[in-house]
C-alpha cells in the first residue's frame, strides 16, 4: 500500500467522523425539540481496490443518516388524537350550555316552572286577589324570560361554533398547503441526494396538527411524498392540494371542497364535534326545550279557555299563551293589560277558584313522554350533564394513551444527552486517530525523502 493510499483513507475518515460530529451537535442542539427526531450515523467501507492481486480496503465512509422514527407510533398518536380533541371540545361546548340552564338553582327553568304553578295554587285561595292575579303574570313572565335567555343562549353558542369551525377549516387548508410544500421540498431535496430528516420532521408534526382538527389518512408514494386525505376526500400530494369550506345545509353543518362541492365525511376531531354539537346535539336540546314548553302552554290554555274572567260581563274561551316558538313564550296581551282576565272561575260565579286548581295541578300530571313536565326537563338536563361527563371520560381515557405513545415515541426517537455525548466522544477519538495516521504517514513520506537527498 502506497502512503498517497494511506493520506487518502485518513483524509476520508476525518471528512466521515467530521460529518458525524456535525450530525450528533445537531442532535444535542434539538434535544428539546418536541417535533425532532434523532438522526443516526450510518457507516459503510469504502469500495476496496485490487490492487497486484490483493484487495486493499479503501476507508470508511458516511452510508446515511438515518431518521429514527416509527411510524406505526405516528398513526396511533393521530388516531388519539382525532378522539382526545373531538371528545375535549365537545366537552367544553357542554359545559357552555350547563352554565346556560343555571341547574341546580333558583334561577333555573325548573324552580321558575314550579313557582309558576305555585302561584296558580295561591290564587285559588283568594281568587279576587290583584296581588295574586299579578303575581301570576310576574311568574309566567319570569318563566317566559329564562326560557327566551336560554334559547338565545343555544343560539349563541351556535353562532360562536360556526366561526370557530370557519377558523378551524382556514387551519385545515393552510396545514394541507403546508404538506404539498413539504412534500415538493422533501422530494426535490432528496432527488440531490441529500438527506430531508428536517423536512421530514416537519412534515409530521403539520400532519399531526392536521389529526387534531378531523379524521385523516396518510399514504406515502415511492418518492416519500405523503397524500393526505381528509374526511376520505382528497386532501393534498407532492402536486396538488384541494381548498375546502365551510357551509350550512338544512341546518347541517358541511365541510365540502371549495370547487367540486365534494363533502368530506368527517367523524372525528375538532371539527366533527364542532359540526355534530352544531347539527345535532344543540337542535335536539332545543327540540327538547320546545316540547316542554309547548306542552306546557297547550296545557295551561286547554283548561284556562274553560274558566270565565272576573271582567264584567264574565268571559270565557280566553288563553292565558298567545303561543310559544323558537324559545318566545308569549303571554295573552288582554292579560297583561288586565289581570281580571285571567279566568279561574269554573262556572263564572266570583270567588271560584277551580280552575286555578286544575292548572296548579298540571304540574304534577303526566302531560309528555308519559312524564311530568318537570320529569321532562330534569330528563333534558341529565342529558346535557351525561354528555359532559361521557365526553370528558372518553378524552382523558384517550390522552392517557397518547401520553403512553409519546414516551415510546420519545424513548424511540428523542434525543439522548448521555448517548450523543458517548458518540461525540467516540467520533472525536475517530477524527484524531485518523488525522494521527497522516501525521505518521508524513513523517514516513519524510523518511523516505531523506534517504533519496
Amino acid at each position: 500500500m502506497s502512503i498517497s493510499r494511506i493520506f487518502d483513507i485518513s483524509r476520508r475518515s476525518m471528512a466521515a467522523y467530521q460529518r458525524a460530529m456535525d450530525a450528533t451537535a445537531h442532535n444535542i442542539a434539538n434535544s428539546a425539540n418536541p417535533e425532532y427526531s434523532r438522526q443516526r450515523i450510518i457507516f459503510s467501507s469504502e469500495p476496496p481496490e485490487i490492487l497486484g492481486g490483493f484487495v486493499w480496503g479503501s476507508g470508511v465512509k458516511i452510508d446515511q443518516v438515518l431518521r429514527v422514527r416509527n411510524q406505526l407510533i405516528d398513526s396511533q398518536i393521530r388516531v388519539n388524537n382525532q378522539k382526545y380533541y373531538e371528545n375535549n371540545e365537545r366537552s367544553s361546548v357542554n359545559g357552555q350550555v350547563e352554565v346556560l340552564f343555571s341547574e341546580p338553582s333558583d334561577m333555573g327553568i325548573s324552580t321558575i316552572m314550579e313557582s309558576f304553578f305555585s302561584s296558580w295554587s295561591e290564587l285559588a285561595v283568594t281568587p279576587n286577589s290583584s296581588a295574586l292575579r299579578n303575581d301570576v303574570i310576574r311568574s309566567a313572565e319570569k318563566l317566559a324570560s329564562k326560557v327566551s335567555s336560554v334559547y338565545e343562549g343555544l343560539d349563541a353558542i351556535k353562532g360562536d361554533l360556526f366561526n370557530s369551525a370557519k377558523a378551524k377549516v382556514n387551519d385545515l387548508n393552510n396545514l394541507l398547503k403546508q404538506v404539498q410544500s413539504l412534500n415538493t421540498q422533501i422530494c426535490e431535496t432528496s432527488a440531490l441526494g441529500h438527506p430531508a430528516n428536517d423536512l421530514l420532521d416537519r412534515r409530521d408534526a403539520v400532519i399531526d396538527e392536521l389529526s387534531k382538527l378531523a379524521n385523516i389518512s396518510v399514504s406515502y408514494d415511492t418518492t416519500n411524498a405523503a397524500t393526505i386525505s381528509v374526511g376520505g376526500t382528497f386532501g393534498a400530494d407532492r402536486s396538488n392540494v384541494v381548498e375546502f369550506k365551510l357551509t350550512e345545509v338544512n341546518g347541517q353543518m358541511v365541510v365540502a371542497t371549495k370547487d367540486g362541492n365534494i363533502p368530506a365525511n368527517i367523524n372525528s376531531g375538532e371539527l366533527f364535534a364542532i359540526t355534530d354539537t352544531y347539527s345535532n346535539q344543540i337542535p335536539k336540546y332545543q327540540d327538547n326545550l320546545d316540547a316542554i314548553m309547548n306542552s306546557l302552554v297547550d296545557s295551561v290554555n286547554d283548561i284556562h279557555m274553560t274558566g270565565y274572567s272576573i271582567t264584567d260581563p264574565p268571559q270565557t274561551g280566553i288563553k292565558f299563551f298567545e303561543g310559544y316558538e323558537n324559545g318566545v313564550l308569549k303571554i295573552n296581551n288582554e292579560i297583561l293589560q288586565d289581570p281580571n282576565n285571567i279566568a279561574i272561575s269554573i262556572d263564572g260565579t266570583e270567588g271560584n277558584g277551580d280552575i286555578a286548581v286544575l292548572i296548579a295541578e298540571l304540574n304534577g300530571k303526566k302531560l309528555l313522554n308519559g312524564l311530568t313536565l318537570a320529569e321532562n326537563y330534569s330528563s333534558l338536563v341529565s342529558d346535557i350533564g351525561n354528555n359532559k361527563v361521557s365526553a370528558d371520560q372518553l378524552a382523558e381515557s384517550s390522552q392517557l394513551v397518547i401520553q403512553q405513545f409519546e414516551a415510546q415515541k420519545a424513548s424511540h426517537s428523542g434525543v439522548s444527552i448521555d448517548e450523543e455525548m458517548t458518540n461525540m466522544l467516540k467520533f472525536q477519538r475517530s477524527y484524531d486517530a485518523s488525522a494521527k495516521m497522516i501525521q505518521i504517514a508524513d513523517e514516513m513520506l519524510l523518511t523516505i525523502l531523506s534517504l533519496v537527498r
